[in-house]
């Protein structure tokens, strides 16, 4: 074999290698950290988990309140990256729009993070973000095809028909 036959073998080995390395620390991380591919994350917008409940961390999260009508309501809280960024801004006062006669709703100013899901069916008392920043009170139950973020559950919700309401969110 002569010289620059080997030293082609070997910058072909080292190349390999450096590709084999990458590609080892790419999967590594990604393992680690779902949210580093999106193609990678299981809980992605996929046709597949669009019409299944979303994954939620294991962390505990604190509670968020919201004030209606001069009366507390605590929200039960799912834990997501959502409401780790919703609590990241709190608190917050906000005028909420009624919708369809069941849902009272706010666009936010900024975007969250999203892990959208088709419930198929809306309980009076769900929170969720509709969107990336749209978030919404439902007050009816309903049957949907529309897919959202569960942020929590409140409750012993009354009815809140009859025009847009004024909403404070705290945290705790």
């Amino acid at each position: 074999m002569s010289i620059l036959n080997k030293k082609l073998t070997i910058s072909i080995l080292i190349l390999i290698a450096i590709v084999v390395s990458v590609v080892t620390t790419t999967i590594l991380i990604n393992n680690h950290n779902p949210d580093a591919n999106p193609n990678l994350n299981p809980t992605n917008n996929s046709e597949d988990s669009i019409n299944s409940k979303p994954k939620t961390e294991t962390k505990k999260m604190d509670k968020i309140y919201a004030t209606i009508n001069n009366k507390k309501y605590e929200i039960k809280l799912e834990n997501n990256s959502t409401v780790s960024a919703l609590i990241k801004e709190l608190p917050l006062e906000v005028s909420m729009n009624d919708l369809n006669n069941n849902e009272k709703y706010v666009d936010l100013d900024s975007s969250l993070p999203t892990n959208t899901y088709s419930p198929k069916h809306i309980e009076a008392g769900d929170v969720m973000l509709f969107g990336n920043n749209c978030l919404v009170i439902f007050y009816e139950s309903f049957d949907t095809s529309y897919s959202y973020t569960k942020i929590g559950h409140i409750d012993n919700l009354p009815k809140l028909d009859g025009g847009d309401i004024s909403v404070q969110l705290s945290a705790e």
